[in-house]
């Protein structure tokens, strides 16, 4: 396991936003105002909705569905926000409509279900999973665990044994995590992975607090990621393709071998694993690339990995790039990441239809930058 100076062993978060002359007042009302708008706010801004008196979904806004991408992140920014009632109601909804009690699937999620909780899909999205698990663990270290399903350390340690484990001694169905590798997966049946599904500081966590059996995949798998990430990121750009094979290099068969919605999520993950763990000097000169690339454009495409713009005809999520890349200058130290914060401060939620995804990314983004996306010990 990493031992090293970031917040997990020091206990101290940077407030990149009062770094930069905000003050602590106007940086908790942007906080708590939108955690409201997100949560509590209009139709035409808020994306959970309660059902009944015990469960809510996050709504796909732009596809109008329920995704375990959202249910998991709306679990982990309610656990930040020390909100039991939306964490628990998300929980709640999630295993009961989401959740596989048996079959090819057992103990899986399928990512995505209609508003009323029949399925769209069976089979799950890996990086819901892991945002389920770490969000469990974080609120049963801050919460304590209560009666079935609320009790979040079990409940987190299950998903993780059958994320690593399923399918073995002939059982069926496959892992999330490629056993050798220790590289997670797109979907657990393929064979090339997503960069934005690596989150080695989760990992690092899930070697600490998981299954003890565990702990050396985990440590292992903390580091792949890392190393995979060097291989997946442009030496110039920074840039990475949604989808990736084991050895970095772009995977294209499926049209998502361009830097692109999925891809914007790296530069939050690493300026994050920077924050909590500070293992990995390169996770500074990546942010600064990014950062650097996006900071003279006025306006946002489709990219490929070395920086040939592509179009912009079905352009989605410039909101989301904006939070994402200022997330980054938690690890960036360069010119760029001032401005950077500046733009996305500047920058307000969305809200037309497509906002789920890139209001997602703010949220994380706001979190992350004024300190709050903490660890629960």
């Amino acid at each position: 396991m990493t031992e090293g100076k970031g917040a997990f062993f020091t206990g101290e978060y940077r407030n990149v936003f009062k770094e930069y002359g905000y003050s602590q007042t106007e940086i908790d009302k942007k906080l708590n105002n939108t955690w409201e708008q997100l949560f509590y706010g209009d139709e035409d801004i808020r994306f959970y909705h309660a059902v009944g008196k015990d469960m809510g979904y996050i709504t796909d806004t732009g596809n109008n569905d329920v995704r375990t991408e959202g249910m998991s992140y709306g679990m982990m920014m309610a656990v930040q926000m020390d909100d039991k009632e939306i964490f628990d109601h998300l929980w709640k909804w999630a295993k009961t409509y989401m959740w596989h009690d048996s079959g090819r699937y057992k103990g899986y999620f399928a990512w995505s279900c209609v508003l009323d909780g029949s399925r769209n899909a069976q089979g799950p999205a890996p990086d819901g999973e892991e945002y389920f698990a770490m969000a469990l663990l974080f609120a049963s270290n801050r919460w304590g665990d209560g009666k079935e399903p609320f009790n979040y350390s079990k409940q987190a340690k299950n998903i993780l044994h059958e994320v690593v484990h399923k399918g073995e001694d002939g059982g069926e169905g496959d892992p999330m995590w490629n056993p050798e590798n220790k590289l997670i997966k797109f979907i657990p049946e393929c064979d090339f992975s997503d960069p934005s599904y690596h989150l080695p500081h989760f990992y690092e966590l899930f070697s600490r607090w998981g299954n003890p059996e565990d702990s050396q995949f985990w440590a292992e798998a903390a580091e792949a990621s890392r190393e995979y990430l060097k291989k997946a990121c442009h030496s110039e750009t920074g840039l990475s393709a949604e989808y990736a094979h084991y050895d970095g290099s772009p995977e294209t068969s499926r049209g998502h071998g361009d830097f692109y919605s999925d891809a914007y999520r790296v530069a939050m993950n690493i300026g994050l694993d920077y924050e909590w763990f500070k293992a990995d000097p390169w996770q500074v000169e990546e942010a600064n690339k990014i950062q650097s690339f996006f900071a003279d454009k006025s306006g946002f495409t489709k990219y490929t990995l070395d920086g040939k713009e592509l179009g912009k005809p079905d352009y989605l999520h410039d909101v989301g790039l904006i939070a994402t890349n200022a997330m980054a200058a938690l690890a960036g130290d360069g010119s760029a990441a001032q401005k950077a914060v500046k733009r996305f401060w500047e920058t307000p939620l969305r809200t037309d239809q497509r906002r789920y995804y890139d209001n997602c990314l703010y949220f994380f983004s706001l979190l992350g930058l004024s300190g709050k996306y903490r660890i629960y010990k």
